[in-house]
């Protein structure tokens, strides 16, 4: 049982404690109060949840912290849980047992990685988690009687609830994850699962009859290829029979063409020839007449140069006289006799010397003059001679220098020149037209022409007999079986590739095929299991819910009897889709519709009642009802009273029961034997709590 409660700013308490004893407490007090808060206390001390959005707000507005300690006894045993909060949402616990007013810690704070849950601890002490205990023990605002307003479906759903169905869905669902798990793990390794084996039976099928199928189809173009082959072969030994032919014929092609333009170029050489030995001619018909001739020129032009050069010695000679005479001319001018005196002396002079008279002098200068004249032109003449000697001169020189060049020495050899040029002359006239049908007579032109006629001669020999349209055929024909050869190769090797390719999947389909036989024998059991024991509505569910029925009816049936209530027995029983509810008197089956508003509050109270001894709610032995009276008219609210009135015979029965009633209707207590009534109301100071 619950034994105090303690609150410090919490919700709207700032400084809060209430005590407890076994039977019923009743809250009253308008809403906003605080009533509901205790329940919050309650819950969040022991387990750390609430009802509220976020764990600040539990703080009382204006606080930096709030704590909640309940302390309880099981068994006998008292204990103490406490918890605090902060306004940064930081959270501390300690969860203690009391012996004689001494402390001993059983567990702190919420540290699961370190192996540290107070709340662990605190749901191995009750029996129950948060969950349980509020299908147990807390009924929620209007829900007292909608367990027995409920639709059948419902009822069953909240049986569900009770005895933890729900977990079962949780376990189905992990078989279900469990089983698509394994598959994708086999579908990875085997790349199919057990659902593909029907699949994969078709494929076998279709791979086998397939296969079947290939191997007269592989037996034919075996045939066909191995006719191929020989023909090819065959044709292959004629082909490379005839094919040095077919370069042979190109070589005779080649051999006649290179004939032909060998004749043509031997022809221009031999025209070359003459015309370099008629220019040979030419050049040295007429050196002969001055060759021989350098010598005798040599001296006469020596002579000449040697008179050219005393004649120019002789002018100077006169030149540089004439010019002494003119001085002198001159100086005769200036000497004239003035009265027969010198005109530089002034002494007396009969007569000038011949060296000063003019005419004298002028005589000198004229005759002087006619020497010059006379030299000049012999140095002429001598010029003239020069230039004949010297163009005589080069002429043999160049004669010479001609006949060296040509290696001509004499006029035989000449004539032989002669001679040559006029019978290459008469053999070029002999060739007739260079073409493919006078090679014979073009071979006569020199012994390199007459081998290559041979050559081509030989070459004739060698390809006597083919024909180069029948080559050609034969040809075309290795191609065409090769090609069908190759098509052939191509098609036996495709259905190489498939039937060795079937082989592979069919080997592989059974393997696996195998493997997935056991596979589906295991998940068929594994479904089996899930059905069978996971599933809401399978045998464990129907039978855990048939063993719940008849212990929540026998627990109901014994709370009902202390409620001194004309039923003397409740029988729930499942149904396909739902839960019935069945009530007894003494002697008759009563239809729930037809009891009073008493009597079903009885009803509901007992069957919450069985459901919380079912959860093991009987180590805390608690049951808080918030606000029961809610959407109860007024003869409903005084049957509940009236009920209420009676939880005391619970409370002191054997097995004690504690009771928490949260109402805002406090005037339906007013004439009730609940003595244990605290008034709750709403100050600026928070909630203010009084015992009525």
């Amino acid at each position: 049982m619950i034994n105090s409660v303690e609150i410090g700013n919490f919700l709207s308490h700032s400084d809060t404690k209430l005590n407890f004893e076994n039977g019923v407490t009743v809250f009253v007090g308008h809403n906003g109060a605080g009533k509901s808060s205790i329940i919050d206390a309650i819950t969040f001390a022991l387990f750390g949840k609430h009802t509220r959005k976020s764990s600040k707000g539990l703080i009382r507005r204006g606080s930096t912290q709030g704590y909640s300690k309940v302390t309880f006894t099981i068994n006998g045993q008292q204990y103490e849980a406490v918890r605090k909060i902060d306004s940064k949402g930081a959270l501390a616990a300690k969860f203690s047992k009391i012996n004689n007013g001494e402390v001993t810690e059983i567990a702190s704070g919420e540290r699961k990685q370190f192996g540290e849950s107070m709340t662990h601890e605190i749901e191995k002490t009750l029996g129950l988690d948060f969950e349980k205990l509020k299908i147990a023990s807390i009924v929620q605002q209007g829900e007292l009687n909608s367990i027995i307003k409920a639709k059948p479906k419902e009822f069953k759903e909240l049986l569900n609830a009770v005895i933890g169905i729900d977990k079962l869905d949780v376990a189905s669902n992990n078989m279900k994850e469990v089983i698509k798990e394994f598959r994708e793990e086999i579908k990875q390794k085997e790349g199919f699962d057990d659902t593909h084996i029907d699949i994969l039976e078709r494929d076998l099928e279709n791979y086998l009859k397939e296969l079947e199928e290939s191997k007269p189809e592989k037996e034919r173009l075996q045939t066909i290829q191995k006719m191929l082959l020989s023909e090819v072969s065959n044709l292959r030994k004629k082909l490379e029979d005839e094919t040095p032919k077919i370069e042979k014929i190109k070589q005779l092609d080649l051999r006649k063409k290179e004939l032909q333009s060998y004749a043509r170029e031997a022809i221009k050489e031999i025209q070359r020839e003459i015309a370099e030995k008629e220019r040979k001619i030419e050049d040295c018909e007429h050196c002969f007449e001055y060759a021989g001739l350098k010598d005798d020129l040599e001296n006469k032009l020596e002579k000449i140069t040697l008179a050219i050069e005393q004649a120019q010695k002789k002018i100077q000679e006169l030149s540089n006289l004439e010019t002494a005479l003119k001085e002198k001319q001159n100086l005769a001018k200036k000497l004239q006799l003035m009265d027969n005196k010198c005109p530089v002396c002034d002494s007396e002079v009969e007569k000038l010397n011949p060296l000063f008279q003019e005419e004298h002098l002028a005589n000198e200068l004229e005759s002087i003059k006619n020497q010059i004249s006379s030299s000049q032109k012999e140095k002429e003449m001598y010029h003239t001679k020069k230039l004949e000697f010297s163009k005589k001169l080069q002429s043999s020189i160049d004669a010479e220098a001609t006949l060296k060049a040509h290696s001509v020495k004499d006029e035989n050899e000449l004539n032989k020149i002669k001679e040559e040029i006029q019978i290459k002359k008469i053999s070029i006239d002999k060739i007739p037209v260079i073409s493919s049908s006078n090679l014979l007579e073009i071979a006569k032109i020199d012994s390199h022409s007459q081998l290559l006629f041979e050559n081509i001669s030989k070459l004739e020999d060698e390809t006597i007999g083919f024909e180069e349209d029948k080559f050609l055929n034969l040809k075309n024909l290795v191609e065409e079986k090769q090609s069908e050869l190759s098509n052939v190769d191509q098609r036996l090797g495709a259905i190489n590739e498939k039937i060795l390719k079937h082989q592979e999947n069919i080997s592989k389909i059974k393997e696996s095929m195998t493997e997935l036989r056991k596979v589906k024998e295991y998940i068929n059991e594994l479904n089996d299991i899930q059905t069978n024991v996971f599933n809401r509505d399978g045998v464990v569910a129907t039978s855990l819910r048939s063993w719940a029925l008849n212990s929540i009816s026998s627990k109901a049936s014994e709370y009902l009897t202390l409620l001194n209530t004309k039923i003397q027995r409740l029988q729930l029983a499942e149904k396909t889709r739902d839960i019935s509810i069945t009530c007894y008197s003494k002697k008759e089956v009563l239809d729930l519709e037809s009891l009073s508003g008493g009597e079903q509050v009885s009803v509901a109270l007992a069957l919450r009642l069985g459901m919380a001894h079912l959860l093991g709610a009987s180590n805390l032995n608690l049951m808080i009802l918030d606000e029961p009276t809610t959407h109860l008219d007024v003869e409903r609210k005084k049957s509940l009273v009236g009920v209420l009135s009676q939880l005391s015979n619970i409370a002191n029965s054997s097995n004690p029961m504690q009771f928490v009633i949260i109402t805002h209707d406090a005037e339906i207590f007013e004439d009730s034997t609940v003595e244990r009534i605290y008034r709750f109301e709403s100050t600026e100071n928070g909630s203010k709590i009084t015992s009525l």
